[in-house]
């Protein structure tokens, strides 16, 4: 059993030089995460666990600080969408997004074909609860087309270059990112389905 004689006083530590490793250097099944494929959008099994009384979603944009927001909702908020299936044992639901997947895109100067995955947290603010997910930290999972023109989906991510010489932000840095004004200048997407369609 560890006693007080075992703890280490240091004083004069602190914590320049350091980096904060980058989670998606990690396994995280059950870290939130909403994944961008083939024009379709949806969030993951940990999300729907954190949030279980949650049915109706929205996404919100902010282009300035590429940050992406999955706000709970009510079905009858414009611009909401449905973000898991109609039953007892409640599973992602994979949303056709064309318009929105092509300006997702566009925007970050992404490859259409490839799939795209990003780690999110849940935060609080002004009594309400939103996942928040970075869109310039991005697992990017490369789609090969092969001579018999199958698509080879690979299970391996690739990272942004400017990833490749660091484990991650000092800490000084990942501090300041980590305070975010969650609403200011955010851009509300409507994204509807089928059976959408018909409820409205």
């Amino acid at each position: 059993m560890e006693t007080a004689e075992d703890i280490i006083q240091e004083e004069s530590f602190n914590f320049d030089g350091y980096q904060v490793v980058r989670g998606e250097f990690f396994a995280h099944t059950f870290e939130p995460s909403i994944t961008f494929s083939d024009s379709k959008v949806y969030v993951n099994t940990a999300c729907l666990n954190r949030m279980p009384t949650v049915e109706y979603i929205q996404i919100l944009i902010n282009q300035q600080a590429k940050k992406l927001v999955v706000r709970p909702c009510s079905e009858d908020e414009k611009d909401s969408f449905r973000w898991c299936s109609n039953t007892d044992k409640r599973r992602p639901k994979q949303i056709t997004c064309r318009i929105f997947y092509a300006k997702l895109i566009e925007m970050m100067q992404r490859n259409p074909i490839y799939r795209y995955k990003l780690l999110g947290k849940l935060i609080t603010t002004n009594s309400e609860q939103l996942y928040v997910f970075d869109l310039t930290a991005t697992e990017v999972y490369q789609r090969i087309r092969q001579e018999s023109g199958k698509i080879k989906n690979s299970r391996t991510p690739i990272f942004p270059s400017e990833w490749q010489n660091q484990f991650g932000l000092p800490v000084e840095e990942h501090r300041k990112q980590l305070q975010i004004n969650i609403f200011d200048g955010y851009t509300v997407f409507g994204i509807k389905d089928s059976h959408d369609s018909e409820k409205r």
